[in-house]
C-alpha cells in the first residue's frame, strides 16, 4: 500500500536491503575506513554503540564491499560462543564440515588460516557481532589465534561488534594483553538532526522520490523522538507513512509521526 500511494520503487527504511546504499554520516565513514585499514593490516579491532545506532548495517555493508577474490569473510553473530564451539563455527564458515574434537576443530582452522595466510592472495576477516557477551576466555582464544604464526605476523584481522558495554570491559586490568593489541576503535553515535534529515532524503530518493514527504516539523519530532537511533528512525518513518497513507496524505507532518509514535507505544 505504502509503496503505491507514495509512489515508491519498493519500500524505503529498510536496513537490510542492500539495494538502498548505507548512508555516510561522518561516523559510518571513519567506521569504513578504519576497518579497511584493519583488512590491510591484519589488525584487531572494537567497534561500539548504543543498540539501534547501525553497528550490524555498517559491518555488514563493508563485508559485502570487499573483493571476494582477495578477501575472506567469517561472520558470527552470537554472544554465547566458547573456546569450544568457535572453531566448528569458523569451520563451517570456511565451508568445512564442523569437526567434533575441540582440539581437532582448533588444529584445522589454524591450519586452515596458516595456509590461506601463506599463500599472500586471500586477506581473512573474522567478525564477531554481538561481542558484548563474550566470555574472558573467549576473548583471549581469540587473541592465540590472531597470533598463532610462527613469524609473528597475525593469521586474519578479527574485529569484535558490541554495545558500550564490550568497551567498558575491555578496560579492566584484566584485558590489558587483549587491548594492548587492539589497533582499531571506534565508536558508533546517533545522528544528529541534519543527518537524520539527510538520511531520510537519501532513502526516499532510492526509492524513486525526488520530493519531499515528511513536513520540517514532522522531521523535527522524527528526531527528538528517536534521538538520532538509526534503527527508531526506521521504524518512525515507516509507521508514519502507513498513516499517512490510511489517512490519504501524500505529505507526512508532524501529527502523523506523533500518531506512528503512539501506535509503537513509545
Amino acid at each position: 500500500m505504502i509503496e503505491t500511494f507514495y509512489g515508491m520503487q519498493r519500500m524505503p527504511f529498510t536496513a537490510e536491503d542492500p539495494a538502498l546504499g548505507i548512508f555516510r554520516s561522518p561516523t559510518w565513514d571513519e567506521v569504513l575506513s578504519r576497518l579497511q585499514y584493519l583488512v590491510d593490516h591484519a589488525g584487531f579491532g572494537v567497534i561500539t554503540g548504543e543498540c539501534g545506532v547501525g553497528k550490524s548495517t555498517v559491518i555488514r555493508h563493508f563485508c559485502r564491499s570487499l573483493d571476494p577474490a582477495t578477501s575472506l569473510v567469517c561472520y558470527l553473530a552470537d554472544s554465547k560462543l566458547t573456546p569450544r564451539t568457535l572453531y566448528p563455527a569458523l569451520l563451517a564458515q570456511l565451508g568445512y564440515e564442523p569437526l567434533r574434537s575441540g582440539l581437532e576443530a582448533k588444529c584445522a582452522v589454524h591450519r586452515e588460516f596458516a595456509q590461506i595466510r601463506r599463500g599472500d592472495r586471500w586477506r581473512p576477516l573474522v567478525v564477531i557481532d554481538e561481542a558484548q557477551g563474550l566470555s574472558p576466555d573467549l576473548i583471549e582464544e581469540l587473541r592465540y589465534l590472531r597470533n598463532e604464526a610462527m613469524d609473528g605476523h597475525s593469521l586474519m584481522a578479527v574485529v569484535l561488534v558490541g554495545q558500550p558495554e564490550l568497551r567498558d570491559r575491555l578496560r579492566l586490568q584484566s584485558y590489558t594483553a587483549i587491548r594492548q593489541r587492539v589497533t582499531v576503535q571506534c565508536q558508533l553515535i546517533p545522528w544528529d538532526r541534519a543527518e537524520v534529515d539527510a538520511y531520510v532524503a537519501q532513502q526516499l530518493q532510492a526509492v524513486g522520490v525526488d520530493h519531499a514527504i515528511f513536513t520540517e516539523a514532522a522531521l523535527e519530532v522524527l528526531y527528538q523522538a528517536s534521538s538520532g537511533i538509526a534503527r527508531l528512525v526506521n521504524q518512525l518513518c515507516t509507521q508514519s507513512l502507513f498513516y499517512g497513507a490510511q489517512q490519504g496524505h501524500h505529505l507526512v507532518d508532524d501529527r502523523m509521526v506523533t500518531q506512528g509514535i503512539e501506535g509503537e507505544g513509545w
